[in-house]
């Protein structure tokens, strides 16, 4: 084992970001090796998940160093996930942010595909406390949803336009693609996805049974 990977092996946002998904895979959220995470390493850096590893076997050396100034992206170590720009830009837009989780869960990408407007608002959910920022139910809370693309870097650069129009709360959704999420710290990350998740879930309920939008 080399110096650097050694070091990635010890690193313990590497282990903490392994373990957690792990965790995520175990929800099935992940699957097909789809998906992608990372954690801040400094102003300019993050570790990023390679590509095409299963996020259910993640280890620290399956997570790759990489750097940006604006939209340029350096990884000196490998081919970091394709959609690492996405990332990088979250990262830019709001410095407070530690983790990025991108999951592509059956109910995420269904429900991505169900809603045709561009953004839609959940509201009379318990749940919707556990996003950041949100105090009670009755408080709508808004999810974003972005046409889908191959060029991460025109999709990153429309969600710096929306940030900039209107705040994203923690959460994103590409259209049949899958669910973005961030948090200032690991756990709130995970509170995220997981909160995000449940809404999801009760909102497709609530469609079938009632079929109103």
């Amino acid at each position: 084992m080399n110096s650097t990977a050694h070091v990635q092996q010890l690193n313990p946002n590497a282990i903490a970001l392994c373990s957690l998904g792990r965790w995520i895979a175990s929800r099935h959220w992940v699957p097909a090796t789809g998906g992608n995470f990372s954690i801040r390493q400094g102003d300019n850096m993050a570790l990023v998940t390679a590509s095409g590893k299963d996020k259910g076997e993640l280890s620290p050396q399956d997570l790759l160093p990489v750097s940006w100034q604006g939209a340029q992206l350096t990884s000196p170590l490998g081919t970091p996930s394709a959609e690492t720009a996405l990332h990088a830009q979250l990262y830019q837009l709001d410095p407070a942010i530690k983790v990025v989780l991108h999951t592509h869960s059956v109910s995420a990408t269904v429900f991505s595909r169900i809603i045709t407007a561009p953004q839609h608002a959940f509201i009379g959910y318990e749940m919707q406390k556990a996003i950041s920022g949100i105090n009670s139910h009755e408080q709508a809370l808004p999810l974003t949803i972005f046409e889908n693309t191959q060029d991460i870097s025109a999709l990153a650069q429309q969600v710096q336009q929306r940030w900039y129009q209107q705040p994203l709360h923690f959460g994103l959704l590409v259209r049949g693609h899958g669910l973005y999420v961030w948090g200032h710290s690991l756990e709130q990350a995970k509170r995220h996805l997981e909160g995000w998740e449940f809404l999801i879930n009760c909102e497709l309920e609530y469609l079938k049974l009632t079929g109103k939008p």
